[in-house]
């Protein structure tokens, strides 16, 4: 792939990302469906899905930015059924899934149907997410998934290498790949407890919010490739690093803060359009290499692996979710459940990239070993990919609709944000009560005033949003005191452009300006955006 092919590309999927959000098709479905369209267009080049690039330069980012956005305290809250699904799952998976592709693929071994069942097993959990969120899920579900899609690459991938060393004659016993496993998780969750101490010093210690983000954009590579190069799984480490940055980012400084999550915004935005494209975009080289089997008796084994893949899901969701429910501890301990929140959870299980990705990166030839029906593998990891992106992709958002499941309690979470913010505000006069009783800190009456206002807005601005509203606007006080602070905004900014252009002011003095009124905008911007 050459810069032009690669700058295409990015633009294209983002182009088609961007007009997803006005339609009601989840973004990644429209990219694998607009992939699998371009894949047969004349003059689109191939786009092979290289896994030398995916699994070290795509998939740490992409984990980084989760598991920074993730929640420590609620993925600690619901560990159980996260290890079940994340481990056990994708181990019971592997098993399940390559004993029926064994049983239903004629003169395909047992090894290279394991291999083929380590690849399929693990849910990629961005678009099920995206779902969940965008559909007001309970919390937990949400955390569950995307705890989930946090460990599970890890577990799938010391699988799939496990299988493989089975497959190419490597001799590797039952109890030696359990102890691969265990390295290979325990080594990585240890270089990320290693690291994420010293980063989070640096990070802070830099005290320049660019050289703060420049090294942000390096840590989810610097912590795959250090557990990697101790052959331990360099996902663990990712993960851990970025709970445990993202659990501690209120330490690092404001402007650090803004500037960090609008680049890996930026970042998450790009490679998941390019990766779901590249996705689609695999059609041709997959079927060109089937080879020996024909297309019609391919497509046979790909409906029965896809239809295994989804039984096999709920085949471990559902007891895995109510027989530990017989222990009255986990009872005690954990919200009830009814049958709703495991079917969706099931339904949930979408297969992505690293599936793609881990196919690919099976050698042709190991040792002088060739992989058996290498090609027929790839074959029904792309199918399973593209029948679960587009069967349960499109189905999920009615189906969670159907079932009615209580969502976010909205006033209960005003009322909860504006108690907060009402014991922040007194500790926050309280505190300048005691700076100004300091006559080092003597300020004019008029700016002592400005400081106890803003206060006293910010307190306020939340409990308006659970009062009465404007009859005419339908607006709360403090949506009509943004939108007119905005409008004064605007006001101004436009009188400094003009003494820009009139020559009074230089640009560089404009964009002094225009940033303070631009940070006094997105301070509103995000103010409303939370409510």
């Amino acid at each position: 792939m050459d810069a032009l092919q690669l700058v295409a590309l990015v633009a294209a999927s983002a182009a088609i990302a961007g007009l997803a959000r006005r339609t009601p098709v989840p973004a990644p479905l429209l990219l694998v469906a607009v992939g699998l369209a371009a894949a047969y267009v004349p003059g689109v080049p191939d786009y092979t899905l290289d896994p030398h690039i995916v699994l070290p330069l795509i998939l740490p980012p992409l984990l980084y930015t989760a598991a920074v956005d993730s929640s420590y305290l609620d993925l600690r809250a619901n560990i159980r059924p996260v290890a079940l699904l994340s481990v056990g799952y994708v181990l019971f998976a592997t098993v399940a899934v390559g004993w029926l592709a064994y049983v239903l693929v004629p003169d395909l071994p047992l090894t290279a149907a394991l291999v083929l069942g380590a690849v399929v097993a693990p849910p990629d959990a961005v678009a099920a997410t995206a779902i969940a969120r965008k559909l007001g899920l309970p919390n937990r579900i949400t955390t569950i998934l995307q705890g989930e899609s946090l460990v599970n690459d890890a577990t799938a991938i010391t699988a799939y290498k496990v299988a493989l060393a089975a497959a190419v004659g490597e001799g590797i016993s039952w109890a030696g790949g359990l102890g691969e496993f265990a390295l290979a998780a325990v080594g990585g969750i240890g270089v990320g407890l290693v690291l994420m101490v010293p980063i989070h010093w640096l990070r802070r210690g830099l005290g320049d919010s660019l050289l703060q983000n420049t090294l942000s954009l390096l840590i989810p590579f610097v912590a795959y490739a250090a557990a990697e190069e101790v052959h331990a799984s360099g996902v663990l480490a990712v993960v851990v690093v970025g709970l445990f940055l993202g659990h501690r980012n209120w330490q690092v400084d404001f402007a650090t803060r803004l500037q960090e999550e609008a680049v890996w915004k930026m970042v998450a935005f790009v490679l998941e359009s390019s990766v779901f494209a590249l996705i689609g975009l695999q059609l041709p080289f997959v079927v060109r290499g089937l080879g020996q089997y024909g297309i019609g008796e391919a497509v046979w084994y790909a409906i029965g692996v896809f239809v295994a893949v989804v039984v096999v899901r709920f085949v471990w969701v559902y007891p895995a979710t109510f027989l530990p429910r017989l222990s009255a501890r986990i009872r005690d301990r954990e919200p009830e459940v009814d049958w709703r929140a495991p079917l969706v959870v099931g339904w949930a299980g979408m297969r992505g990239v690293v599936s793609l990705a881990i196919a690919f990166s099976i050698p042709v030839v190991t040792d002088g070993i060739e992989f058996p029906a290498r090609n027929l593998v790839l074959f029904l990891t792309f199918t399973t990919v593209i029948g679960t992106l587009v069967v349960q992709g499109l189905t999920l958002p009615p189906l969670i609709r159907f079932l009615k499941l209580p969502g976010k309690d909205a006033y209960a979470e005003t009322l909860a944000e504006a108690q907060a913010q009402s014991e922040a505000s007194r500790a926050a006069e309280e505190r300048l009560d005691e700076l100004l009783a300091d006559e080092r800190n003597a300020l004019p009456k008029p700016l002592a005033d400005r400081l106890r206002t803003v206060l006293e807005r910010r307190r306020n601005a939340v409990w308006e949003r659970l009062g009465a509203v404007n009859e005419v606007t339908g607006e709360t006080a403090d949506d009509t005191y943004r939108r007119l602070s905005r409008e004064m905004i605007d006001a101004e900014r436009e009188v400094f452009v003009r003494l820009r252009d009139a020559r009074r002011i230089d640009d560089e003095m404009m964009r002094t300006l225009l940033r303070r009124l631009d940070l006094e905008e997105a301070a509103a911007y995000r103010e409303e955006s939370a409510g």
